[in-house]
């Protein structure tokens, strides 16, 4: 049988931690915003390659900062998971 206090304790623990449903809302939000300037990007992508002249630089750019985006798309939707407890 667990003791109260530390019953308590680690209920504190997981309600301090806890992410609230606006916290969710707010990265569901983000991650959105964040999805719809990848495809964005990925569609100037896609045509600047089509492109006679192509500025090699820009589209370096674009394919880094698609990356990032991705890379933090990523990161938020694992801020969603929630941790479990050791």
């Amino acid at each position: 049988m667990v003791p109260r206090e530390a019953d308590q304790t680690a209920s504190g623990f997981f309600q301090r931690n806890a992410m609230t449903n606006k916290d969710t809302d707010v990265i569901n939000q983000r991650i959105a915003e964040l999805e719809v300037e990848h495809r964005d990007l990925d569609d100037v992508i896609l045509r600047l390659e089509e492109a006679v002249y192509v500025d090699q630089l820009q589209l370096r750019r674009l394919k880094k900062r698609k990356l990032q985006l991705k890379d933090e798309i990523a990161r938020l939707k694992s801020d969603l998971i929630p941790d479990l407890p050791a």
